[in-house]
């Protein structure tokens, strides 16, 4: 899809509860996504409310948005500026759904919403201690989900990683993940990737001013790059995750730099395995950045994106303004366009390659938008303030 409007190009808009950053997951012909109820529990003087207190995970249509079914996995909601806890987003295999709410829940349900297992990672090992609402998305790789909690604002307790049996529910593993950032930087709401290097996965966990590399069996750290906080800032935290794209890792931060390291090596790699770096004001803090391999295209919160080269780190356009207003939302790499979202639900569709060229902008309904845009088939899925919407300017 490259052009619609509130009415043009629509398939079908679904209500829901309430506004979340979480992104909605496919499979097959399920949606599941997470959202508070209805309703709000924020007190006076919010210029936003956080929505209803309990904490939802539904399951859509994807042919025609009906609502299959929808459960309370959590309650107790709390805005976070531009969080609430429902903000990390679910994971599937198309047999089963896992959510984990800001409060710590980690829940497993089957295709009908059934609870199969839960726990909860705050009672189990300590309240989370981030200035801003635990966000971190689960990562699901065969039969196991990876979560990291990286902390150290309101707490000294530890930040860590770990595996939980994605079948059970038993935790795999769990290890510390030290840090020596100082004040709010050892706080991270990213998301950790799998990175493919020598025949083997590795996990790779951005934040606490390091990027680390782990041991998808055991947890244990291969190695880590730092430079990621080079003015040692007290309010260093990252929002925008890592990418692992043949065999280079991004690690975008809060602006600048934005770091490429070359996979490989053990221990400290910081200066080893530096490929390039990027230092421009117009790096992303919130939205996370698309590659294709060759290109990587980054946008910041301002709409500004910039195209680089994937190996040497060299410009080849930018920065050049696309939608105007604040982006949170992530950049959406599909069928040879990038898609870029602003918190007013507009989306700039531009071409991808080596030349900067707009080819359309879209307004939904102006509602709060934070969270990213997703692809399957020829649709678009994009999920505002207010409804899910599926856009597929190809529909019969």
């Amino acid at each position: 899809a490259t052009t619609w409007s509130a009415e043009d190009n629509i398939v079908w808009k679904t209500p829901l509860p309430s506004w979340s950053g979480a992104t909605p997951v496919i499979h097959g012909e399920r949606i599941f996504l997470t959202s508070p109820s209805a309703g709000d529990v924020g007190g006076p003087g919010n210029e936003r409310r956080p929505g209803g207190d309990n904490l939802l995970l539904m399951c859509l249509d994807r042919r025609t948005g009906a609502v299959r079914w929808t459960e309370t996995i959590d309650s107790g909601n709390t805005l976070h500026r531009k969080g609430n806890s429902t903000s990390p987003s679910p994971v599937t295999d198309g047999a089963h759904v896992w959510a984990v709410t800001g409060n710590g829940v980690v829940t497993c349900r089957d295709l009908d919403g059934r609870e199969v297992w839960g726990r909860n990672i705050q009672e189990d090992y300590g309240n989370f201690g981030l200035n801003w609402g635990y966000a971190s998305s689960p990562l699901l790789h065969e039969g196991v989900l990876y979560i990291e909690v990286l902390h150290g604002f309101y707490t000294d307790e530890p930040s860590y990683v770990m595996a939980i049996d994605a079948t059970t529910g038993e935790v795999r593993w769990r290890v510390e993940r030290p840090t020596d950032a100082p004040r709010e930087a050892p706080d991270a709401y990213t998301t950790p990737v799998l990175l493919e290097h020598g025949g083997a996965m590795q996990l790779v966990v951005t934040g606490g001013d390091y990027v680390t590399a782990h041991d998808l069996k055991t947890g244990h750290e291969i190695w880590r790059a730092g430079g990621l906080n080079p003015t040692r800032s007290d309010w260093f935290r990252i929002v925008a995750s890592p990418l692992a794209v043949d065999g280079m890792v991004y690690v975008p931060t809060r602006v600048k730099p934005l770091h490429a390291f070359r996979a490989g090596g053990e221990g400290l790699v910081t200066e080893s395995h530096l490929a390039w770096t990027f230092d421009g004001r117009a790096g992303p803090d919130v939205p996370t950045p698309a590659c294709d391999g060759s290109r990587l295209y980054i946008v910041n919160d301002q709409g500004l994106a910039t195209c680089l080269d994937a190996r040497t780190g060299e410009t080849i356009w930018g920065p050049e303004r696309t939608v105007r207003g604040t982006v949170s939302s992530s950049v959406l790499l599909a069928d040879g366009k990038l898609y870029i979202t602003n918190e007013d639900s507009t989306t700039v569709v531009l071409r991808a390659g080596d030349e900067f060229e707009i080819l359309a902008e879209n307004t939904l309904d102006g509602s709060y938008t934070l969270s990213s845009p997703i692809a399957a088939g020829s649709a678009i899925f994009i999920r505002t303030g207010t409804h899910l919407y599926c856009i597929d300017d190809a529909a019969e």
